[in-house]
């Protein structure tokens, strides 16, 4: 019996030690994003990298195999910047960051999130363009990027999205002319309201996508 139970130990073990290292892999990434926010509130009070894993932390949501998949941080008071590391979460499907005070750029890597469903960095201070990198998010529902300071082009290759419902890109200051082909077909001119030197939509390719920038 000894024997056996020992067999059944080491049989499970290789996809213990694999579901525990995704874990801390998926902790370290949040703790990076931890390390580059200022918490007045002390919301990530919990986020302790000492523990096995990050599925005991506030505002963080896991599945039954303890991979992160909801981080919920909307109206928190946070500051800073996001991190590159965010694109290790690969199971994350919904990244909720709207209405704090988060500055500087889109990390291109957020692109590599395959599963994300949602992604809200609505109502923050966030500058430079739009990530081409998105275009990759083929299971995205909801984009909403609106009231921050971004700049550039709105990225052709987000016409691509087979699932995008919502995108909301108003009170920016992207420029250029807004894309009608794909996906963006659906979408009404209040999706990117508020972008003065943003122009359209286009019409049979009548409004030049370099016009403004």
């Amino acid at each position: 019996m000894a024997l056996w139970a020992l067999f059944l130990l080491l049989l499970l073990q290789p996809s213990f030690l694999l579901k525990s290292s995704m874990a801390n892999l998926e902790g370290d990434a949040l703790f990076a994003l931890r390390r580059a926010l200022k918490d007045p509130a002390n919301v990530l009070q919990s986020w302790d990298p000492t523990l096995v894993n990050p599925c005991t932390w506030f505002h963080v949501t896991c599945d039954g195999d303890n991979r992160v998949t909801r981080l919920d941080l909307g109206n928190a008071n946070l500051s800073g910047k996001l991190v590159p590391e965010l694109g290790r979460l690969e199971h994350l499907q919904y990244l909720e960051l709207y209405r704090n005070k988060l500055r500087g750029p889109i990390p291109k890597e957020i692109g590599a999130l395959k599963s994300l469903l949602s992604l809200g960095l609505y109502h923050n201070n966030l500058s430079g363009p739009i990530p081409p990198s998105l275009s990759r998010l083929t299971n995205l529902k909801f984009l909403r990027l609106n009231g921050n300071s971004l700049t550039g082009r709105i990225p052709r290759d987000l016409t691509t999205l087979p699932n995008l419902k919502i995108i909301d890109v108003s009170n920016n200051d992207l420029c250029g002319s807004i894309p009608t082909t794909g996906s963006f077909y659906k979408f009404n001119e209040r999706s990117f309201e508020n972008n003065p030197r943003l122009k359209g939509p286009e019409l049979m390719g009548s409004v030049n996508y370099e016009i403004g920038c």
